[in-house]
């Protein structure tokens, strides 16, 4: 194992490709975009000809099975290191680990963990996830492959991690591991330091769904409540239009001929929508567009916030007229793809399987295979539309998505659901049993219902941030971040304080 050079190229161009017109789910793209504005300003910002102590890049050689001594193959695993403002070798170490991404030098920059990093003289690591960006075993991606991805093979290496990394930067025994992570990452975050609290001190973890479950139709039910939230430009009058605005999709598309033709070329559809399944995509794509406003609400990089898709969709209300919603979700559909810098906004059913059963690595993909591969064995997360405050069309069911998995890896709907169940059980679903970890939501966050929203206990807090969305208190401060959201940031920083004083009594700091 060796610590590689500084190298800013190849994540700049890794990011820049992530617009790429692959077919992906439209609720990963836009995950993905707003990642890689993030990322660039990040870098723009860090490589002023005034800055110093650029982040380093270096390489893990991992075991691909750690779980078998005699299986002797191995892949190197990505990590970036910020040694800026580490001030002892027996200073606290922050970890940022990756999740179901690439994961950039500007996770160790700005945003927390590195934010955090000045006031307890924290050396700061980012872990990318195997599997995900350029920490892709060699082999590619097939099923042979995939059966080593799973979030118990990520902990492992984890664990890897922070011994070797302790060992090859001189790290005092006596030094407190914190683990931090957002969405799936924040999820491991927290079990990392359920399932191996000995050498994690302590684990913050944002916007962490750690129960799993199939069928996902509390999402919308989120999405529906933040539409009304006029806290964040949304009001009853906006989920009333949206709602009007899939009626006239849905009626379009049942009526067909020219109907049919216009929307398609209205709204970016780059298949036929003669088969059912083609049209199913569609309003999957239009049913992430709108979560995804909610989901990414206010971030830099998202390209549209609830505030603009509401008064897309209510412009022209005045007037009486009933497609002025169907026109503002047009309207919205064209600011999203032109953020993308795509054409595109769904593909045809057929195509999106055929791009998802490629198993070579692409430096350009947002890993849609990957993370299809570990819903369907892990987590489920399948988001539907099924209850009667659900603005949109009900179709996808959740037979169309578990086809999916069936069709790409050949698992069966009875094997996903022992998946999630099996998952809820290792982990312990929103009851982890883990102490000294801290989680932090928004209430606008669709993903905030599977994680954790109350204290568990005097070692496991929790944080919820009015009108914040997804892994919101993870990004840059801005001058325009709300007063509760600032208020998080300083309700972390505390219950860090209050944690690394223990930390310093404890003879093994490491964990307890």
């Amino acid at each position: 194992m060796a610590v590689g050079p500084a190298l800013w190229l190849g994540p700049l161009l890794l990011v820049s490709l992530w617009g790429s017109s692959a077919p992906a789910s439209l609720l990963r793209r836009l995950g993905a975009h707003v990642r890689r504005v993030q990322e660039s300003s990040v870098l723009s910002l860090s490589l002023d000809p005034g800055t110093t102590n650029l982040p380093k890049e270096g390489w893990l050689e991992q075991p691909l099975d750690p779980f078998n001594t005699s299986d002797r193959r191995s892949f190197l695993q990505r990590y970036w290191i910020n040694d800026q403002h580490w001030a002892s070798q027996n200073g606290p170490i922050f970890l940022h680990l990756g999740g179901e991404g690439g994961l950039g030098p500007g996770s160790v920059i700005r945003g927390h963990p590195a934010a955090l990093a000045p006031a307890f003289g924290a050396l700061v690591i980012g872990l990318e996830h195997r599997f995900y960006g350029l920490s892709v075993p060699a082999g590619g991606l097939n099923m042979a492959q995939l059966r080593f991805l799973s979030s118990r093979h990520a902990l492992a290496d984890v664990v890897s991690a922070r011994l070797a990394l302790s060992r090859l930067l001189n790290v005092s025994a006596s030094s407190p591991w914190v683990c931090f992570g957002g969405s799936y990452a924040g999820s491991l975050a927290a079990w990392a330091r359920l399932k191996f609290p000995h050498l994690l001190f302590a684990a913050v973890a944002s916007s962490a769904p750690v129960r799993a479950v199939l069928d996902f139709s509390a999402y919308n039910e989120v999405v529906s409540r933040s539409l009304t939230s006029s806290a964040i430009g949304g009001s009853p009058e906006c989920h009333a239009a949206v709602s009007t605005a899939f009626a006239e999709v849905g009626r379009r598309l049942r009526v067909g001929g020219a109907a049919r033709k216009a929307l398609r070329a209205e709204l970016g559809a780059c298949a036929s929508l003669d088969r059912e399944e083609d049209r199913e995509e569609l309003l999957e794509a239009l049913q992430a567009l709108v979560g995804g406003a909610v989901q990414y609400d206010g971030q830099t990089g998202a390209p549209l916030s609830v505030r603009q898709l509401c008064g897309f969709l209510l412009e022209g209300k005045g007037n009486g007229s009933h497609l002025a919603p169907y026109r503002g979700l047009r309207r919205a559909v064209q600011v999203v793809l032109h953020s993308l810098g795509q054409r595109c906004l769904s593909f045809s059913r057929a195509e999106t399987l055929a791009q998802l059963k490629v198993t070579e690595p692409r430096v350009s993909g947002v890993g849609d295979r990957q993370w299809l591969y570990q819903t369907c064995t892990e987590f489920g997360f399948y988001v539907t539309c099924q209850g009667p405050r659900c603005p949109f069309s009900q179709l996808p069911a959740l037979p169309s998505q578990l086809e999916l998995c069936e069709k790409v890896f050949g698992l069966s709907t009875s094997s996903i659901v022992q998946a999630v169940t099996q998952t809820n059980s290792y982990y312990g679903g929103q009851t982890p049993g883990a102490t000294q970890v801290l989680f932090v939501n928004g209430d606008a966050d669709p993903w905030h219902v599977l994680s954790v929203t109350q204290a568990l206990g005097p070692s496991v807090s929790a944080l919820l941030i009015p009108s914040a969305s997804h892994c919101l208190d993870m990004a840059p401060e801005r001058p325009s971040d709300t007063p509760s959201l600032r208020q998080g940031r300083q309700s972390i920083l505390q219950q860090l304080q209050t944690w690394l004083k223990l930390a310093k009594k404890s003879p093994r700091r490491g964990g307890l």
